[in-house]
């Protein structure tokens, strides 16, 4: 059974290594998704996804 994640065979190593950063817990890019997806989520943020006004 495949673990998923992506393939060496049909990527970059930058595209390995960027995947690889944004899964990594211990990484700053990985907090960073979780930031903007909690700031997107949030209807008091300006990054709220609900809030199409151009500001």
């Amino acid at each position: 059974m495949s673990k998923g994640g992506i393939s060496g065979y049909t990527h970059t190593q930058a595209q390995l290594d960027d995947y690889a950063n944004q899964n990594n817990p211990n990484n700053d890019a990985y907090q960073a998704n979780l930031n903007n997806h909690a700031d997107q989520c949030n209807p008091n943020n300006d990054e709220y996804a609900g809030n199409k006004d151009d500001k």
